[in-house]
């Protein structure tokens, strides 16, 4: 089972957003953060992992660089919420599924009036 946790902002589609460790964020970093829209993480981790180039060793700056990227891992979902909560989003439920279709129908049990306002149109 994984663990999902549900922020949703007034008038805006709920978001999904998986716990643990993030492979995204450990290979591609800060764009990975900015393709989430986490802007300020994105920003930051950019200038700490072009400070590490500038100003330490190669030898040193290889392992720094490493030590990033496992941090980023680490902490990918939690920068991703934070900056959800920075643009207005609340916590609504944390959930455990399979996966995130299941997480998504669990919500909606949970939260009937989400159903009624987000339904898909026909096509």
């Amino acid at each position: 089972m994984k663990i999902y946790t549900a922020l949703l902002k007034h008038d805006a589609e709920p978001v999904l957003v998986r716990d643990g460790f993030a492979w995204g964020a450990l290979f591609f970093g800060p764009a990975w953060l900015a393709v989430h829209r986490a802007w300020t993480a994105a920003a930051i981790s950019l200038a700490a992992c072009i400070l590490v180039v500038v100003l330490a060793p190669p030898d040193v700056a290889t392992i720094l660089l490493l030590g990033v990227a496992f941090i980023l891992g680490l902490t990918g979902a939690d920068l991703r919420r934070w900056a959800l909560e920075q643009r207005g989003y609340l916590l609504l439920h944390v959930l455990a599924a399979r996966g995130w279709d299941e997480a998504w129908m669990r919500l909606l049990a949970h939260r009937p009036d989400l159903a009624e306002r987000f339904r898909p149109e026909p096509a």
